[in-house]
């Protein structure tokens, strides 16, 4: 599933109708330049009288010359000859069709059709170059907002101003009001708000203060602070970020690389076609060798597969965009076609459908007893208490009196303490021998749940009973509810005990739960999803979800979980919003609807062109103008998916 290869976002340029635009990017203006004296010569001819009747043919051809300067010579005969030379084998590309149509129509005379063959494609050409770079501009912004400086702090407490890529781990810095902040790191001293937006999405400032996590790229508030670098520039999440935006310019749809890989055979098919169409229509026919000639030109141009070339790029680059701005990254869009189009999907427990940390759900304390003065007993025992529970207790309960108690924390029988000569006590249920028959029934309720329970004894007669749960994600629902009503096979898979993983896919929703797992079989049992539904997804956010994730069809990180699982990974949440699987699941299944909308159109105009060419009904300069208006109609049905929803 993965070996994606990781290149330079300088390296990596959209694809044009199945072919790289380095030379656009090598030439610059030239191209755009060439192609307006063109048009400039075009014009100029079209208004000269007949007696100047060579003068107008020389002004088309220097038309033809100047105008398909970058379409024709460079991206067609230029990239033919390179690609054929790589391949040991004839390898060309579409533009050399509509290359050699304008040369056999000034080879019988036409210059005038010539000229405006090559002015209306190098044209459309351009304008769908400048529609498909929006999708991509909107992803290179990315770019523009990576730091460069920051201020470090020196120990005399002056700042020097120096390189993001010079900063160490450790170093202390000083970021301002407005300041772009520079690095990962963990502020201080200060507080303030962060947009966090290029990050993860999120509309809305963050507040901020000490020992909080900040992260390079971030924009600084009104506050000022003093942070302390915890990444090197490339370890950063906005590193990874890029890495993640690079890798996506090389993977492509399953779509998209089969027209790439068919182009040079239907090309060189085209031509063959178009030869023996040129030889034999006037031995069967009425046609004469100058008709036959022409009528085999007009067919070149519909045969051209300008329009399904660029049926997927536009497309695609528009869903990744989209997807980025609402905080989804992926490392390619034939991710986002697998997501589309899966069977089945798996979720981790802990930290990916719930929360990652035990709340308190449940509880209930002897009428016996006076629950404001329970409450503080139970708090400043908990407060000096070393078990994983006490911060969920401590959440829940509030002290109103703020009681300092000598605690003991004694390991199998919970904290104990002493106030007003009476011994307290909390730990859990099998740490207790005599249980009143209510709180034993409480117990059993609330365990059968998949809740943890603990009690509350004053002189070790159990006053109260506490239930924590690691409860799901607010999200939780909905997500699992849109997976099963897509017809998507939602599973749970947790190393915790078969009770725990079943309480939270039943309170879900879920088709299937596997308990007690181990880390190490968990990308055996993506292995048996895959064999039992077919395309399988997994979502998870922990080192021991990575073999899983690797062996899915599509794995997804929690963007808030390890660096690892981030990394083999190929869909990431920056933010650990579940209603983002949803967006995702719903932008990848539009995209693979355009991208079928845009493959059937493209064909279906071709077909077209090429009929009612055969059969005299059109010429050239009609053809070319319905052929490259498909091709714009392609790639701005594309761009619709920019649109937000």
């Amino acid at each position: 599933m993965k070996n994606v290869e990781e290149t330079q976002i300088a390296d990596t340029s959209t694809h044009k109708h199945g072919h790289e635009h380095d030379h656009e990017h090598e030439h610059g203006k030239l191209p755009v330049i060439l192609y307006f004296i063109g048009l400039i010569l075009a014009i100029v001819a079209f208004f000269l009288s007949e007696e100047y009747g060579t003068l107008k043919n020389i002004f088309f051809s220097l038309t033809v010359l100047t105008a398909g300067y970058h379409v024709v010579f460079l991206e067609g005969l230029g990239e033919t000859i390179e690609n054929t030379r790589k391949n040991k084998h004839f390898t060309p590309n579409s533009h050399v069709l509509m290359g050699l149509a304008a040369l056999g129509a000034m080879l019988i005379g036409s210059y005038g059709e010539g000229a405006l063959l090559i002015l209306i494609f190098a044209g459309a050409h351009f304008l769908e170059h400048y529609a498909e770079g929006k999708s991509k501009r909107e992803i290179s912004q990315l770019l523009e907002m990576n730091p460069t400086n920051a201020r470090l702090l020196l120990p005399d407490g002056r700042t020097k101003s120096v390189a993001v890529e010079q900063l160490k781990i450790g170093d202390q810095l000083k970021v301002l009001n407005g300041d772009q902040v520079p690095i990962d790191g963990v502020i201080l001293a200060g507080s303030t708000t962060i947009d966090e937006s290029s990050i993860n999405g999120e509309s809305i400032p963050q507040e901020k203060t000490k020992d909080d996590v900040v992260f390079g790229s971030t924009i600084n508030g009104s506050g000022t602070f003093t942070m302390e670098v915890t990444k090197e520039s490339n370890e950063t999440v906005f590193a990874k970020i890029l890495q993640l935006v690079n890798q996506n310019q090389e993977n492509q749809t399953q779509a998209a690389s089969m027209i790439q890989k068919f182009e040079p055979k239907y090309v060189t098919f085209v031509l063959v076609a178009i030869a023996l169409f040129m030889l034999v229509t006037p031995l069967v026919s009425h046609w004469t060798y100058a008709e036959s000639i022409y009528r085999g030109l007009v067919i070149l141009v519909a045969a051209s597969p300008c329009a399904l070339a660029a049926a997927t790029v536009s497309v695609t680059l528009s869903a990744t965009s989209k997807l980025a701005k609402k905080g989804v990254l992926s490392k390619g869009s034939t991710y986002l076609a697998a997501f589309a189009e899966m069977d089945a999907i798996a979720f981790d427990k802990t930290g990916t459908l719930t929360y990652g940390k035990p709340e308190v759900t449940d509880y209930f304390f002897a009428e016996t007893v006076a629950e404001d003065d329970l409450i503080d007993i139970i708090v400043a025992l908990e407060k000096e208490a070393n078990h994983p529970l006490a911060d969920a207790i401590l959440r829940k309960f509030k002290a109103k009196n703020v009681l300092a108690l000598e605690v003991n924390n004694h390991i199998g029988i919970g904290v104990t303490g002493t106030y007003n000569n009476k011994d307290y006590r909390i730990g859990k249920p099998t740490a207790f021998e005599k249980i009143p028959k209510q709180y034993g029934e409480l117990k059993n309720k609330w365990s059968a749940e998949g809740k943890t329970v603990v009690y509350v004894a004053e002189e070790e007669q159990v006053v109260g009973v506490i239930a924590l749960m690691d409860i799901p994600h607010q999200q939780a629902q909905a997500t699992i509810d849109y997976f099963k009503k897509e017809g998507v096979h939602t599973t749970l898979i947790t190393g915790d005990a078969e009770r725990t993983g079943q309480a939270v896919a039943e309170q879900l929703g879920l088709d299937e739960v596997i308990a007690n797992v181990m880390p190490e079989d968990k990308a055996d049992i993506i292995q048996q999803q895959k064999e039992k539904y077919g395309v399988t997804a997994m979502v998870g956010d922990g080192v021991n979800d990575a073999p899983a994730l690797v062996n899915a069809n599509v794995g997804i990180a929690m963007g808030k979980g390890t660096d690892v699982a981030v990394e083999v990974s190929d869909l990431v949440l920056m933010q650990n919003h579940l209603s983002k699987l949803v967006e995702l699941h719903q932008t990848a299944s539009k995209m693979q609807r355009v991208i079928r909308q845009n493959i059937f159109f493209a064909v279906g105009v071709a077909a077209f062109l090429v009929v009612v060419s055969a059969l005299g009904l059109t010429d050239m300069t009609l053809s070319v103008l319905v052929h490259e208006g498909s091709t714009f109609i392609v790639i701005l049905n594309g761009l619709r998916l920019l649109q937000s929803n």
